[in-house]
């Protein structure tokens, strides 16, 4: 049954297809090792058994009956706790959600389900996405898979535990200051943040309205451009969504870079990664040269400055946005958020407009730069994941955003995958490399990353539960 459940999407759907495996098999092996395995991870805050039973039944149902396969079609998959779900709780995370009951669905719930797509549950997140180490306070800690004293990071590190654990296909996080691409950095998978208003927001609790991503996350690339097909597109009920066309990600995702320009990022502002990190990092920009790119290393300072301008709006908007909440209830959130909200309500507006201003001259130098290159890579995380506990959350945000907030700031397109692992103790630990590419240029950015899994063997490794 472990075999299904770490089926790539790609490969279910072909098996599916083929009618050698059944969408009801699929969902139960699934719901089956949720059951046995994330005792140990945390991964999920809610399970609905009975709704992805009844939803594989119906897949099952249709394609015994000749409708043609969908994106998603009998694909086992799971939600950050923050997408609502009609009738199906959506915490956030958070007491002040627990309770909450959505009537609608989220806009990308909405369009995974009309590609067939199973629901297995809700997964867990740091405290209303604001944070980086998934240690709940409220729903638990949720613990990484290749070694379980160490953090999954977050804030959809339940998605990315899930993954790495086997318990689910694919699945949906959200990306303010790296929350997509960070958890998949130290969970060893795939975590895609495409371009700001790529993905509609409708229906998902907000963080900051202006720095939101909604992604998708999976074990390989392929399965990333799948979902990515399946959720893209204009939302005219979603302020926030952009009215540009959406590309074939799977056409050409296997054409190559040959001749590709490659900027690799070098200088201070990665200096201050783990040198294994970097060894790791750099051995990827090895292979990519070896696959006909032509690599030339740059460095871009500006790149601290949009991290820390980033983490400024971050925490304003969302104090903003939680303002009453911190007013009327402030002792139902973690010690780590409310210090953070609490930061954030105190910057003065003068701080929020030229950390708004920042971000329009960062976004003009970035657009300039990929008229020169067709790629940046550079780490996702300086870091292998930490121990839990180990430092004071805050201090850990810092720390573990600043390879991923300057691309929350300009709104690029921007993917983490496994590059390489660094034994600790007795555990193997993945590193992240992050890929980013033009704004819109997701297509491009999925086709290099689907260059590199292939010529390497990262993405095959799974944890020991």
């Amino acid at each position: 049954m472990e075999e299904l459940t770490y089926l790539t999407i790609d490969e279910a759907r072909r098996l599916l297809s083929r009618k050698e495996i059944s969408p009801v098999e699929l969902t139960r092996a699934c719901l089956e090792r949720i059951e046995r395995i994330d005792p140990l991870v945390n991964s999920f805050i809610t399970i609905v058994p009975w709704i992805a039973m009844e939803q594989a039944s119906r897949a099952e149902t249709e394609l015994l009956h000749g409708e043609p396969l969908r994106a998603l079609h009998g694909i086992p998959v799971a939600l950050k706790d923050l997408y609502e779900t009609a009738g199906i709780q959506t915490t956030a995370g958070s007491r002040h959600f627990a309770e909450y009951i959505p009537e609608k669905d989220a806009a990308v719930v909405e369009k995974l389900y009309a590609a067939g797509a199973v629901l297995l549950g809700k997964l867990n997140l740091h405290e209303i996405a604001l944070g980086v180490t998934n240690e709940n306070p409220h729903f638990g800690v949720c613990h990484n898979p290749w070694d379980l004293g160490r953090m999954s990071g977050g804030s959809s590190g339940g998605s990315a535990a899930a993954l790495a654990a086997g318990l689910c296909l694919g699945a949906m996080g959200s990306d303010t200051g790296g929350s997509i691409r960070i958890p998949a950095s130290l969970c060893g998978i795939v975590g895609l943040k495409p371009t700001f208003g790529r993905v509609s927001m409708r229906g998902i609790l907000p963080l900051s309205w202006n720095l939101d991503h909604a992604g998708p996350m999976a074990r390989s690339v392929k399965d990333i451009a799948h979902m990515l097909q399946s959720i893209a597109g204009y939302d005219v009920e979603d302020p926030y969504s952009e009215d540009v066309p959406v590309g074939d990600y799977l056409t050409s995702i296997e054409a190559g870079i040959r001749g590709w320009r490659v900027a690799f990022l070098v200088g201070e502002f990665t200096e201050t990664a783990d040198s294994q990190v970097l060894m790791a990092v750099r051995q990827a920009a090895g292979v990519l040269e070896s696959l006909g790119a032509k690599l030339e290393e740059v460095e871009l300072p500006v790149l601290l400055q949009a991290a820390q301008a980033n983490g400024l709006m971050v925490t304003s908007e969302a104090a903003a946005f939680h303002q009453e909440r911190v007013k009327n209830r402030s002792e139902d959130f973690g010690i780590d958020v409310l210090k953070r909200l609490l930061t954030g309500a105190a910057y003065t507006s003068t701080e929020y407009i030229l950390a708004r201003h920042t971000q329009t001259l960062v976004k003009r130098q970035m657009d300039a730069f990929f008229k020169r290159f067709d790629l940046l890579i550079l780490p996702t995380t300086p870091v292998l994941a930490p121990l839990l506990q180990a430092l004071d959350a805050v201090e850990r945000a810092r720390q573990l955003t600043r390879f991923t907030a300057p691309f929350n700031l300009t709104g690029l397109p921007a993917l983490s995958m496994p590059c390489g692992f660094v034994r600790e103790g007795q555990a193997d630990l993945p590193v992240g490399l992050q890929m980013v590419g033009p704004q819109w240029g997701e297509v491009r950015l999925l086709r290099a990353a689907y260059a590199y899994e292939q010529a390497t063997e990262w993405h095959l490794r799974r944890p020991a539960l």
